[in-house]
Order: structure tokens, then sequence, then C-alpha cells
């Protein structure tokens, strides 16, 4: 089943982050440890220069490579 880039991006975001917002991610992190919240800041930003440039086909790809099942209820909606 293929998804939208934007779909896509939504979906890996829930992966990695969970149900909070990457941006809330990074200050957590960066509240926990300056260091480390730099670099979960350059994270977030590789993470969106990806989304960006990769084609929408090699998305789909990537999120096939993950347990379909946290992706199933996503994809229907």
């Amino acid at each position: 089943m293929s998804v939208s880039k934007e779909k896509a991006k939504q979906l890996l975001e829930q992966l990695i982050f969970d149900k909070e917002r990457p941006q809330d991610w990074v200050q957590d992190v960066w509240g926990m440890s300056p260091t480390l919240g730099e670099t979960a800041a350059k994270l977030l930003d590789v993470f969106d220069v990806l989304i960006t440039s990769c084609p929408e086909a090699e998305l789909n790809d990537v999120l096939q490579t993950f347990d379909k099942e946290l992706f199933d209820e996503d994809i229907q909606q």
C-alpha cells in the first residue's frame, strides 16, 4: 500500500517520537543535557532533509521495512 510523502513523514515521526511533536522531543532532550539536545536538534534537521529529498516511493519502501502492524491503523485512516 502506498502513502503520500506527508503521510509517510507522519508515520515515521510516530515511530521515532511516539505521540510527541519532534520539536518538543528536542526541547525535552535539551532540558536534560544541552550537549545531547544539540545532537537531537541535528538529528531532527537531518530527518527533515531526508524526508524532503527522498522520493515518495523510497519512503514507502522504508515504511515497509518496519512491522506492518505499527502502521496498519494509521494507513487505513
